[in-house]
């Protein structure tokens, strides 16, 4: 069974969620009757190779983001139709070619349609529009529909009368052969000790109420928070950092990619915040439910499925401050109860499995 892998920068992962998720596919595959090939943006890559981790790489000469990307993932399509048994798409923005490649192609099609990226504000009210099209034109010819939250499938259910396949992202990948001594040293070098901080890590979006977090913390002096993301990125980023980084519990850090430097952070912090409110199954909220340390989340159905509703929720800086504040919330409890999903629902393994059952479906 030969299968492409399409609508990603490429292996190896050095951009986000969907190029993990393929990382750990190919790493993970069990059977020797699955060949993968992996479509891959040259202009991403100073070094092309022909296989890794077993996997076969293709390139196209595109970007795989921005303007470029509707390109690109047509291009893979075609490409990727004339040499497997089936295709597996990861987001839909190519999938407005589908009625076009249905003509020439009857190659399963497995599409895994990501976040709802037409409800993310991010994106203007043209691009809303093209993503829903292209979503509902991905549900249509799809051979297979891949859900990463119960939300995602209830929307995919109740918009289209489709019922999809619920598979999230894992987030063991994550984990590192660390002792406390080595996690002191890293801590310290940031001014911080074990378990006397907060942590938030995502891109700096509004979706992702980083605000609403760091209003909470500056009406807490005496709680310390740490906030890791890509502040420089936009007006929204900057603005945030020329109002709270004068709070001294307060400290702002740019993005960080050493799994050392993040396993010691995520281990010993207090809490881990998410904001994360669209998305679905969100890669950062599993992989911080890996160190079983308590989680306070945004209160939406994503995050209240992805953690079983044992987490705790917040919608406001206000509810944020209570929950922090609480004497009657069990949080060591909260911290088990999500080591304890974590390891049963979101290991790279398991994720791989189910992928693999699709593809002779």
């Amino acid at each position: 069974m030969k299968v492409a892998i399409i609508g990603t920068v490429g292996v190896p992962a050095k951009y986000g969620g969907f190029e993990t998720l393929v990382e750990q596919l190919v790493k993970h595959n069990s059977s020797d009757e699955i060949q993968y090939a992996v479509y891959c943006s040259k202009k991403s890559y100073d070094d092309e190779r022909w296989v890794y981790n077993g996997a076969k790489t293709e390139y196209v000469n595109l970007n795989a983001n921005g303007m470029q990307s509707v390109l690109y993932d047509i291009i893979s399509l075609i490409k990727a139709s004339r040499k497997s048994n089936a295709v597996l798409i990861l987001g839909v923005s190519g999938c407005s070619f589908l009625p076009v490649f249905r003509l020439f192609s009857k190659k399963k099609l497995i599409i895994n349609i990501d976040g709802l990226e037409h409800r993310r504000d991010k994106w203007n009210k043209w691009a809303k529009r093209f993503l829903k099209f292209s979503e509902k034109k991905a549900v249509k010819y799809g051979d297979i529909i891949i859900s990463d939250n119960k939300g995602i499938a209830d929307y995919v259910n109740d918009e289209y009368g489709v019922n999809s396949e619920l598979i999230a992202y894992g987030g063991d990948q994550v984990l590192q052969n660390l002792n406390q001594d080595e996690c002191d040293d890293i801590l310290s070098s940031y001014g911080l000790r074990s378990k006397d901080y907060s942590l938030g890590i995502c891109r700096i979006e509004p979706e992702n109420n980083v605000h609403v977090v760091l209003e909470a913390y500056s009406k807490m002096p005496d709680k310390k928070l740490v906030f890791i993301g890509n502040w420089q990125k936009s007006q929204y980023g900057k603005d945030l950092i020329k109002q709270y980084s004068k709070h001294h519990n307060i400290k702002l850090l740019p993005a960080q990619y050493d799994l050392k430097v993040l396993h010691a952070l995520r281990t010993n912090c207090s809490f881990y915040l998410h904001g994360h409110s669209a998305g679905g199954t969100n890669p950062s909220l599993v992989e911080a439910m890996f160190f079983g340390v308590p989680i306070i989340a945004f209160d939406c159905v994503y995050n209240r499925e992805s953690t079983e509703h044992k987490a705790n929720y917040f919608k406001s800086a206000d509810a944020l401050i209570s929950i922090i504040s609480s004497d009657k919330i069990n949080f060591e409890k909260n911290g088990e109860d999500m080591s304890e999903i974590a390891d049963r629902r979101y290991r790279w393994s398991t994720i791989a499995r189910q992928y693999e059952a699709l593809y002779s479906k």
